[in-house]
């Protein structure tokens, strides 16, 4: 079985946020393939957090509340196990403490914070589950270019 990190690229695109699902239709699809082929769709705090920050983000008033909406009834049910989606759970202060050490140098890449933990946990998962493909979906170049292949068998 593969397991698949959504980035906030792509659940904008999911819940959808307006200004920020261009990339709507395509995503869809892909969102029915990985489900058809029963990929575990691994929804990371980072993405829960900055995609929520982009609704807040919006203009319009009643777009943004629709929104938030949609954005809290597919969260709410992937907390409860409705969704095809499993939230990660919170990162341990002592974790986040060792990743700040990396930040400074990793800013400079213009990678941020959110970014650096969708990256260390595309690696926990690897490490979780060394036999299976891991990658990251996202819309970002940077981010997509995470994949760690099944080994040959």
């Amino acid at each position: 079985m593969t397991v698949c990190l959504i980035d906030t690229t792509v659940f904008c695109c999911i819940v959808p946020v307006p200004g920020r699902d261009q990339e709507r239709p395509g995503v869809s699809e892909q969102m029915q393939s990985l489900i058809r082929d029963q990929v575990s769709l691994i929804l990371p705090l980072a993405a829960i957090i900055e995609t929520g920050n982009h609704i807040a983000q919006r203009g319009d008033g009643t777009v943004r509340r629709d929104a938030a909406a949609r954005f809290v009834t597919i969260v709410a049910d992937a907390i409860e196990g409705r969704t095809p989606f499993t939230p990660t759970p919170f990162f341990k202060p002592t974790e986040v403490g060792g990743w700040l050490s990396e930040f400074p140098e990793r800013a400079m890449r213009g990678i941020g914070l959110a970014d650096l933990s969708m990256i260390k946990e595309f690696h926990r998962q690897c490490a979780l589950t060394p036999h299976r493909r891991v990658f990251i979906w996202s819309l970002d170049h940077h981010l997509s270019s995470y994949d760690q292949p099944a080994p040959e068998v």
